[in-house]
């Protein structure tokens, strides 16, 4: 009865400092310069522990008992491996349905990728278009400023022949007719063209503006995008080389240049995509509240994904308060600190009340008493192997989460200065290691 209420209360320890790290994110104002260091400080002590007295301690017992360098590489390495993999796909899988806004760094690759995704469908459909493939895709960011949205109620003229060639149009979705004459109603029998998804027209417009030559309107219910012509004036007038390129087409030109095909449509939509740079802070804020909406599960999910893996060891290693890994608890209960408070103060942005943020905090709690007991009664009792290959497991869930969040947490506010606080826990974590088992 007595390991189980001291595994409990180690359990506990390594992760109450994450209700104490939310609450001082939101009541507080903590330099993030020394936040970020000694997030960066305790992971550097968690990549010792890891390195050291996990796996590299793990390994030595096997070779212990017999087993060659090459079979405990396997067994131990293979185990972090999969643990790795584990945590990856599991952060992956909430942070797209919300747990991303937990954390700044992990928000912002969010942002980056939701980004790219709503923009994505749009480019493919900018992409089709023969005149516009001859923009460089790099350009990508500025012409998206460019696209406008216009929807077509069946039966609805676009615009009659004669009319002044303002825009050039992509079918986004439904389809529209060109007919020969001016009338709105003319029958199908005069239609010359039926126009449907990713197919443009109206290029010209762009180049030599004139009055158009046809009357368009919409079959079905249609959606399209449009390029007006001073939006794509003001377009190249933000790069002289750009402007200076599209006046050389000329009228004649283009036509030939336009039936040449240009650049492979998909080969443009894939370069100009990788173009888009990350959200303006107006965008950002946009994505933070869709992001945030329901995503209390998600969140709570997510600070249990990255609790469980450390306490399971620590329960799993426990036979004697001798046998407890210094540095991993040490880097648990510092690393706890900042990284709830970093999450605190994005969740109240994202429009969290207080409440509810300490809420989903002191589910760590909660699941790190758990995970601790469970790694005891689980683990601590099985084989040696197996013991061994599960902490291996634990330890590459660790790691990763070490990789995935805390560092980039630290860079997120510090930069590339939170290099020194990172070999700093390294070292302090060596030296703990190495005088309790030489000293």
């Amino acid at each position: 009865m007595g390991e189980i209420v001291t595994v409990a209360l180690l359990g506990l320890a390594a992760t109450a400092s994450n209700l104490v790290g939310a609450a001082c994110g939101l009541y507080l104002r903590i330099s993030k310069l020394v936040l970020s260091g000694i997030l960066a400080f305790a992971a550097g002590a968690l990549i010792s522990a890891l390195a050291i007295e996990l796996a590299f301690g793990s390994a030595t017992a096997m070779r212990n008992e017999g087993f060659s360098a090459d079979q405990a590489w396997y067994l131990i390495g293979g185990g972090f491996a999969v643990g790795a993999v584990i945590y990856y796909i599991a952060s992956l899988a909430l942070e797209r349905r919300g747990a991303a806004v937990r954390f700044p760094s992990r928000f912002r690759e969010y942002a980056q990728s939701r980004r790219r995704q709503d923009a994505g469908e749009t480019i493919r459909l900018l992409a089709k278009c023969d005149l516009l493939r001859y923009l460089p895709p790099e350009h990508i960011e500025l012409l998206l400023l460019c696209v406008q949205r216009r929807r077509l109620k069946a039966g609805e003229v676009l615009f009659r022949a004669g009319d002044q060639a303002d825009a050039l149009y992509i079918v986004a979705s439904g389809k529209v007719v060109v007919s020969e004459d001016g009338d709105a109603g003319a029958p199908d029998g005069r239609a010359l063209a039926e126009l449907g998804e990713g197919q443009a027209f109206g290029e010209m417009a762009l180049l030599t503006g004139g009055k158009r030559t046809a009357t368009v309107r919409a079959r079905t219910d249609t959606e399209l995008l449009a390029i007006r012509n001073e939006d794509f004036a003001e377009f190249l007038a933000q790069d002289a080389a750009l402007a200076e390129a599209m006046r050389r087409l000329g009228h004649a030109r283009a036509l030939a240049n336009l039936s040449a095909g240009g650049t492979h449509p998909a080969t443009w939509a894939a370069v100009a995509s990788s173009s888009l740079n990350q959200p303006s802070r107006r965008e950002a804020e946009r994505l933070l509240a869709e992001a945030s909406h329901g995503a209390g599960l998600a969140i709570v999910l997510g600070n249990i994904l990255d609790t469980i893996p450390g306490c399971l060891v620590i329960g799993a290693k426990y036979s004697a308060m001798h046998s407890i890994s210094p540095t991993l608890l040490l880097g648990m209960i510092i690393g706890g600190l900042p990284e709830a408070a970093a999450s605190a103060n994005m969740l109240n942005r994202a429009g969290y009340r207080d409440r509810t943020i300490l809420a989903l905090w002191s589910t760590v709690i909660v699941t790190g008493v758990i995970a601790a007991l469970a790694g005891n009664l689980l683990l601590g009792s099985s084989q040696s192997l197996i013991q061994s290959f599960f902490q291996a497991v634990a330890g590459g869930a660790v790691l990763a989460l070490v990789a995935h969040a805390m560092i980039p947490e630290a860079i997120e506010e510090a930069g590339s200065l939170i290099v020194l606080p990172t070999v700093a826990g390294f070292l302090f974590a060596l030296y703990l290691a190495l005088t309790e088992s030489l000293g």
